[in-house]
């Protein structure tokens, strides 16, 4: 768009969007712990915003399923459940495995390699037993696998689910066997990217999924018998 000054506009994103990034990645990062009160005012005096902005994004991060809305009582983090994950990891799974598929054909050869790269990290930082430098590698990680496969439609879809899910991976790395398998899973993808073999990077998306969901099933019924 041009201005009647001749100069192109550059458009920028309403400020609850941009307040929405930044809580989802709070929630997702744990800053926002589950079922944590959420307090208006320490946000709008963090951030040097308004209520307005502030509450639009949280209606965002409620039809996520991240915050929780209640009337005369604010908002509060969603609780991680495993019902939501056995909800969302299968739906995931399916688009993880498309997702795939896309990339073996579209991905770039330098976008190859960076993946294979980030694969290699991942396996760096489990060794190192550094899990917070896994975490944010494992994000990017994926990240690069989504823009690889290049349909702007299944992004959209998965964003959605994103956050939900990011928070499960996080869950499910507490748990030393599945933080080495997931790292293992990484090179298998990779390994199958370098080949565009698009059925079997499918099938390893899908696997991953698959193997993360087990683990927080495990965890969840771990933690029950200790209760």
């Amino acid at each position: 768009m041009t201005s009647p000054g001749g100069r192109e506009a550059i458009a920028r994103r309403p400020l609850a969007v941009e307040l929405a990034d930044r809580l989802r990645r709070m929630i997702v990062e744990g800053e926002l712990a589950p079922c944590e009160r959420i307090s208006e005012k320490a946000l709008c005096d963090r951030f040097g915003v308004s209520r307005t902005p502030l509450r639009e994004a949280l209606k965002v991060l409620a039809r996520e399923g991240l915050v929780t809305l209640t009337q005369n009582r604010g908002a509060a983090v969603s609780a991680l459940t495993l019902a939501d994950l056995e909800e969302a990891f299968p739906v995931m799974a399916a688009l993880e495995a498309l997702k795939g598929e896309l990339a073996a054909r579209a991905a770039t050869d330098q976008e190859i390699l960076a993946i294979r790269l980030l694969a290699e990290a991942t396996a760096d930082a489990w060794r190192a037993g550094d899990r917070a430098r896994y975490l944010l590698l494992n994000d990017d990680f994926h990240d690069q696998l989504s823009r690889s496969a290049r349909n702007p439609t299944l992004a959209e879809i998965t964003r959605a689910l994103d956050a939900r899910i990011r928070r499960g991976r996080r869950s499910a790395s507490a748990d030393a066997a599945r933080w080495a398998k997931a790292v293992a899973e990484h090179g298998e993808i990779a390994a199958a990217l370098a080949r565009r073999d698009a059925p079997a990077l499918g099938a390893a998306m899908r696997r991953h999924m698959e193997n993360t969901l087990a683990a927080l099933r495990a965890m969840a019924a771990e933690e029950m018998e200790t209760t």
